[in-house]
Order: structure tokens, then sequence, then C-alpha cells
């Protein structure tokens, strides 16, 4: 039996970049059911970094993870993370009083937002049917190198002396005189402190500690990727529905990655598209722009994983003080990796915030906000 000071369920992008932080001060091993970490929503993602996305109360998170993307120490990356891409929102007539909240919800964040109406929204997205009339431009939106990151970590992680051991499922955890004797059926290990990274799996993993559930739920996401018979401009934004129907990007070559925004409730597993949300995607998108589709040539689907407040949920445990959360990232989880691992790690190790996440108030993610 090996020992660690801390073991991380979860090999994906929420509990690779907290390993990869926490490695530097602890032995620390991550535990990965599957034979390749980062194959569930990790591997799924549409790969954008974007200060609105998630909400008012996750906008600091992303914030503070922008200029750690895009200028990452060379130590870490000697290349950007972030390529500018620019946000569009846009909406109908009837859709005037969605802008002003979205506007108003933004206004003291540092956050450019530019009012954008027809002859301006058609400028940018060719073939724009004629109801579609407002746009809130959102400038600093970029497309982010998931890939490229999630390695990035697992690299970090191995160089500080951290231990990813793929295949490696857990199967249950017991909590013994101040240390976890964890059992994935592949082997034991013990530690001192059990951190829960896993994702749509994150309630499930608990359970299997002894450890109340949250109430996590994983919602499905869809998205494919269409071939159309128009020359879409490389450099179009990525454009959004005020309403929160769907939303859609270019890839190249006349082709994009659309979704329908969809959110269905699934268990946790390896989610796969239905016909209906593909079905559903594309009348979206008919209903936007006038572009033939020729083909439907790859779709998708992966599973964010939702607390009830749809708040992240970062630290230990109000009923166990050697269990620690990390998870109830949603569709954010990527975009805010880095500031989110430096909070965790600052939570985790008991020290002081880096001055990055200082202005951040960890208590609204903290799991004792949740009555159990």
């Amino acid at each position: 039996m090996t020992d660690y000071d801390i073991i991380i369920i979860g090999g994906g992008m929420a509990g690779a970049s907290l390993g990869a932080e926490v490695a530097a001060h602890a032995r620390v091993l991550v535990l990965e059911m599957e034979e390749i970490p980062g194959y569930h929503a990790t591997g799924r993602s549409v790969s954008f970094w974007q200060e609105s996305y998630g909400g008012p109360a996750v906008q600091p998170l992303t914030s503070a993870s922008g200029p750690l993307l895009r200028n990452p120490d060379p130590s870490f990356s000697e290349t950007s993370f972030l390529t500018p891409r620019g946000a569009l929102h846009i909406g109908r007539e009837r859709d005037q009083a969605l802008r002003a909240d979205f506007l108003s919800a933004y206004a003291n964040a540092g956050i450019r937002m530019d009012v954008r109406e027809r002859a301006e929204i058609a400028k940018y997205v060719p073939g724009l049917r004629t109801e579609w009339t407002l746009g809130i431009a959102e400038p600093s939106t970029a497309d982010i190198d998931t890939t490229a990151l999630h390695s990035a970590y697992l690299r970090q992680l191995g160089q500080r002396g951290g231990v990813v051991k793929t295949g490696n499922g857990l199967l249950s955890a017991k909590h013994l005189q101040a240390s976890w004797l964890v059992d994935t059926g592949e082997g034991q290990y013990r530690c001192q402190t059990l951190v829960n990274a896993a994702g749509a799996w994150a309630d499930d993993v608990a359970q299997r500690c002894g450890v109340a559930p949250m109430g996590i739920t994983p919602l499905q996401r869809t998205v494919v990727q269409l071939r159309t018979a128009l020359d879409i401009p490389t450099d179009l934004p990525l454009i959004l529905d005020l309403n929160g129907t769907f939303y859609f990007k270019p890839v190249g070559n006349g082709r994009i990655w659309l979704s329908p925004h969809d959110e269905e409730p699934r268990m946790p597993g390896d989610a796969a598209p239905e016909e209906l949300a593909v079905a559903t995607a594309i009348s979206r998108l008919q209903h936007v722009v006038d572009w033939p589709i020729l083909a439907v040539e790859r779709k998708w689907a992966g599973l964010r994983s939702f607390a009830p407040d749809r708040l992240p949920i970062y630290g230990y445990d109000a009923h166990n003080a050697d269990f620690f959360w990390f998870a109830g990232q949603g569709g954010f989880g990527i975009q805010t990796s880095p500031a989110a691992a430096q909070l965790g790690t600052a939570l985790l190790l008991r020290h002081p915030p880096n001055d990055c996440v200082t202005g951040i108030d960890a208590a609204s993610y903290a799991p004792a906000r949740f009555a159990r």
C-alpha cells in the first residue's frame, strides 16, 4: 500500500489543474477511472473563454483566469492558450428587457460590453434573418486550447512529483483514524485528505466514501459540426442567443460547431447525442441564418455537472474535515480552471490565496452553504 498526502478522484481539467498546483506542496496521487484523462467533459468542450458565461457569480473566476491563460508562465507553457474570437449576443425586439438585464448584470464587472443594433449585427453575421435586431458585443471572448491546457497541467503535475493512475476507478474509501483507505480494485492507497474532483460522478464518489451528496446533477449538452454551402468568415464571433437557446462558432472551411444549449438531466456515464437534440440545433440555426446545410459531419455530447445553485463547490465538507469538494463546475470549469485551481489550493492547504484570487469570495462556493 502506498501513502500520499492527498488523493484526487478525477483526472479531468478539475483534478489535473488542482493536482498540478497542490503537487508543489504535497505528495499527490490523481486517480482516473478512464484509460485517458479528460475523456468525458474536458474532452468534449466547445472550447471558448467568455467572461459572462456562467453568470455574475462565476465571472470573477473567469476574469481572474484570463491573464493566466493569455500569458502563462513560460515554465508552464511557451504559448498562449487563448486566441481572440469575440462574442456577439443576439436577440429580437421582444428581447429588449433581456438585453437591458444582461447589461445591468455586468455593469460593474469591468467587462467591455458594446450595444449593437441591426445594421451592425448584419455586418458580423452574413445571411442573418431580419428579425434579429438586437446585439451585445463582448470582445474579450476567446477560443481556448483545452487539449493543450489539460496536457500542460498533467505535465506540470508530473514534473512536481505528482502521480496519475489511469484505469483506477474508485470502489470505496473509508475514513479511519484521520486517514483515508482508498480501494480502486487495482490497488489500495492511503492518504490524509481525499479530494472529490469527479465531475458528473461527484455525488457518487461522495457516497462511496460515506459522505452525503450535494445534489450535483449532470446535464447533457449536445454539439454538432455542420458543413455549410457558405464560406463562413473565420473571424466570425461566437454567436449566442440572449434567450440561451443556441450558440455557434466557425471552425474553418464553411464549418461551424453548433449547440442547442440543451440541459437534459442524465445519469453519470458516457454521454451520446440524441437525434432530437441534433435536429433541434439545426432548426434553431435555420431560424437565425439562411445558410444551406450540406452535412452533419460530427455530433457529440458531454455532461456538465451543476450544484443546486449552479455555483461551483470548493472546500472541505461540513461533516468530514478530511474530505474536500472540487466539483459542480458546470460548463465553466475549463475557462475558470487557473483561478479555481489557485483558490482550491489555498483552501485545501489552508494557505493564504495567491494575488490573482485574493479578491474572490471563496465563501460563496463553500460546501457549508448547503444544509445536509
